[in-house]
């Protein structure tokens, strides 16, 4: 099976819930690691920021598993975030596992080739940046977004792109790499 050579997050929505716009307020920075931080951050408000689906063992598995180290596959995060340093806070607090209580916990922040993280007008500005940050053609991307909107922005580029509109689930993420496998057969 075809895998790409990078692998794109979008943060809000995808990797972690709730936005960190939604945080306004009350909340916000500083966070705080709820157990081991593969889970979920609350922030001063007490509010929980959470991992959505398997998004920590997915991101593992991208940097750590044998088959995708091979593949010299790339990790980015890109985010158009509404709280950049907020985002950076909790990249640094959650944690990467490979599942089922073993292995070693990462930083997620440690994990990425790229951060794309900031507020831009379009995704197109962070993957014409990766594109030359990496070297990597646009048509061995993959994308997993929450927001149809960057779904529509960045895929005429040639990006696979994948809505994830409940986070970055197992069903998605293998949905995602088959549908990018069958594309670059």
């Amino acid at each position: 099976m075809a895998l790409p050579k990078l692998v794109a997050l979008d943060l809000d929505g995808t990797v972690w819930y709730p936005d960190m716009y939604m945080l306004w307020g009350s909340g916000g920075a500083p966070f705080h690691v709820d157990g081991d931080g593969t889970r979920s951050l609350t922030d001063r408000g007490g509010n929980k920021v959470e991992l959505m689906g398997i998004a920590g063992q997915i991101i593992y598995q991208v940097k750590r598993d044998a088959k995708w180290v091979a593949n010299d596959t790339k990790l980015a995060w890109c985010s158009t975030t509404d709280e950049p340093s907020w985002a950076q806070d909790c990249l640094r607090l959650f944690k990467a596992s490979p599942g089922g209580g073993c292995g070693p916990l990462v930083p997620l922040k440690e994990l990425a080739d790229s951060e794309q993280v900031y507020k831009a007008r379009t995704k197109r500005e962070h993957f014409n940046k990766l594109k030359e940050e990496l070297a990597i053609p646009f048509e061995e991307m993959i994308f997993f977004d929450n927001q149809m909107n960057n779904i529509h922005d960045v895929s005429p580029m040639g990006v696979h792109c994948v809505y994830c509109p409940d986070g970055l689930t197992k069903k998605i993420w293998e949905k995602g790499l088959a549908e990018f496998a069958e594309k670059n057969r």
